[in-house]
């Protein structure tokens, strides 16, 4: 999947394990990593429900249409597909197996928020 970051500091941490382990430590930085190689090696969105571990889940409320999986409890790496125009159902909701591109947007505890 291509996998683009809404910002150039997201870049840095996310493509570099010392930048995510100064930033967010050691364990944080193996989990980033493991994600970023996971989203890398899938084609699809609906691939990445697939992998154990990752609990890829779609988000509601304020953050509704946003992605999450899974970093080190209760942190998150927040993400969105990055497509125009997103791929639809005829019901409004997303087809996972046509996305194939997305957006980082994010690391961090978002619960409660």
């Amino acid at each position: 999947m291509r996998v683009e970051f809404s910002n150039k500091k997201l870049l840095k941490v996310c493509s570099s394990a010392e930048e995510a382990q100064a930033k967010h430590g050691k364990r944080m930085s193996v989990k980033i990593q493991l994600r970023m190689t996971q989203l890398a090696a899938v084609e699809t969105l609906a691939d990445l429900h697939l992998l154990p571990g990752a609990r890829c889940h779609a988000l509601t409320g304020n953050l509704k249409g946003k992605f999450a999986v899974d970093l080190v409890h209760p942190d998150r790496l927040l993400f969105s597909p990055d497509h125009e125009p997103l791929p639809l159902k005829d019901d409004g909701g997303l087809i996972l197996k046509e996305v194939t591109a997305v957006l980082i947007e994010g690391i961090g505890d978002y619960h409660g928020k």
